[in-house]
């Protein structure tokens, strides 16, 4: 019984030693997460919850989906828009957990995104598409200049209804069948990725620093063995896009190829982080979070399909760019 004891300390010090280790080797965080309406869950405290975890993870670079004020306090009530405190406020609310830089993306709807940060951001590209292709939520390119290294960063969120975009209400179920939307989710990622990472020659991009991330709202080939999809699915078609014609890689699945791990309050992996392969040798440590307060809950009210905090999970990545 005392040499199990002593077994189980030693090993709850060594645990410790090594995230102690990872954490010393570790000089940038990056924090992505989909905050579900503009952090809906954290208006009624002033986001007093939402700061306070997210100081404690001290990120150097935050990325938020979904970062637009939309409704009221504990309802599915939408606010006028006058009334929004986000994204006009995101400079005074990033300014409570120590990020002094904004950038808003390319926005065309309630769900932009915004990147956050320590460091000053260079605007790259605010992408909201063109007449052939609408890119629903918009996206964003920015860069950032981190212990002498450019990081160029990409932020999406892309269309999340099996039917496709602006299809009218009376032909959404023909829509839905014909599986439209994850057809439409392709023609987004190759419009970001075209005027993202595509601006330069394959060869020149895949030696720089690059990260793309966001909800994605679709599911990865690499995670079939949970889903077991059909090998021709639709479901699949932006992440086969992205492996094909891309240097990017798919960073939790790459470090973790055996597990799966779902970032919804479901059984769901469609939020993802890329990274080229200069910037993926550089990742020290990384975990999608499911703690005390990240963890997603139904709302008991069942209002909408509303979650407290969010009905996504957020993903640190800490990375050694010496």
């Amino acid at each position: 019984m005392k040499r199990r004891l002593l077994l189980l300390v030693s090993l709850f010090f060594l645990l410790v030693i090594m995230m102690a280790a990872g954490k010393k080797d570790a000089n940038f965080r990056l924090l992505y997460w989909n905050i579900q309406n503009g952090m809906w869950d954290g208006q009624p405290d002033n986001y007093d919850r939402f700061v306070g975890w997210v100081k404690a993870q001290r990120p150097d670079v935050c990325v938020w989906c979904e970062a637009s004020t939309i409704f009221k306090d504990g309802t599915d009530d939408y606010m006028p828009d006058e009334a929004h405190y986000l994204p006009a406020h995101w400079s005074e609310l990033a300014r409570r957990y120590g990020h002094k830089y904004v950038f808003l993306g390319g926005w065309r709807d309630d769900y932009p995104q915004v990147i956050t940060s320590r460091y000053p951001i260079e605007e790259m590209a605010c992408i909201t598409g063109n007449a052939d292709t609408l890119v629903c939520h918009g996206a964003g390119w920015a860069r950032i200049r981190v212990h002498g290294k450019t990081l160029n960063i990409v932020t999406l969120h892309t269309w999340p209804q099996a039917y496709g975009f602006k299809v009218p209400k009376e032909d959404r179920e023909r829509s839905k069948a014909a599986r439209e939307g994850d057809f439409y989710r392709r023609t987004e990622m190759e419009y970001i990725c075209r005027h993202t990472i595509g601006t330069l020659p394959r060869e020149e991009a895949e030696r720089q620093y690059w990260m793309m991330m966001g909800d994605f709202n679709s599911r990865s080939r690499v995670d079939n063995l949970v889903y077991h999809y059909p090998e021709d699915d639709s479901r699949l078609l932006v992440h086969d896009y992205i492996a094909a014609e891309t240097p990017y890689i798919d960073l939790v699945h790459e470090r973790h190829p055996n597990d799966f791990y779902t970032t919804t309050g479901g059984r769901s992996r469609i939020d993802y982080v890329y990274c080229t392969r200069p910037l993926f040798d550089c990742v020290v440590s990384d975990r999608i979070v499911s703690d005390e307060y990240t963890t997603p809950v139904r709302n008991p009210q069942k209002i909408s399909n509303f979650w407290h905090p969010s009905d996504h999970r957020p993903i640190v990545v800490d990375f050694n760019l010496r």
